[in-house]
């Protein structure tokens, strides 16, 4: 009769009482959950089971503050953050206007067959790709109205530069390239960005 008692009581608590019981020697298991998802596991009889609040230190608040928002509480944080890089950017550009923007721009625009100076080809190590990248700031100062493209390109790390649409236009300004010093420069044929009128 009592191991019937402790059986039928045993089923009586639900699958997360069970799973978050301490036991002495053992770990303690917190569950935080959505009523729905407590009927879904513990059927929908089950009363929902609420863990007693513990104290959080300050990077626990910070990482639950994170993992809770809403998807409207996370557009509005991006959007905050949007506008407060670009008041940045704003202030940093006029109040020093002879500093040379070497963060990525995004052109916007259709594709097409045109051609693009390649400026450094590396292989696929951390080295190479820390020379394309200083190539490629080094070539946004140089010529500061061409688009500058960092890629890795299976197996190697490249830099590229403009969306030429004929091969005269990325001619001449390979010729420039050579003469500041990058000699192994070529010019390759692909897709390039060209902006809508």
């Amino acid at each position: 009769m009592c191991v019937g008692c402790v059986i039928v009581a045993d089923a009586q608590s639900t699958f997360t009482e069970r799973l978050q019981k301490s036991n002495s020697g053992e770990g303690k298991i917190t569950v935080t959950h959505d009523q729905s998802i407590d009927e879904l596991v513990n059927g929908k009889n089950a009363v929902p089971v609420q863990a007693a609040p513990k104290k959080q230190t300050e990077t626990t608040k910070k990482q639950s503050e994170t993992t809770t928002a809403t998807p409207r509480q996370e557009n509005a944080r991006d959007e905050k953050n949007e506008q407060a890089a670009a008041q940045q950017e704003t202030e940093t550009t006029t109040a020093t206007p002879d500093t040379i923007d070497t963060r990525k721009k995004v052109m916007k625009g259709y594709k097409i067959n045109g051609f693009r100076v390649q400026v450094f080809a590396g292989g696929n190590s951390r080295n190479d790709r820390v020379k394309a990248e200083r190539t490629g700031n080094e070539i946004k100062s140089l010529f500061p109205g061409e688009p500058v493209y960092v890629h890795f390109y299976s197996p190697r790390w490249i830099c590229r530069m403009g969306n030429y649409r004929t091969y005269e236009e990325a001619h001449a300004i390979l010729r420039s390239v050579r003469e500041l010093g990058y000699q192994s420069a070529i010019i390759v044929k692909g897709k390039i960005t060209v902006q809508y009128p």
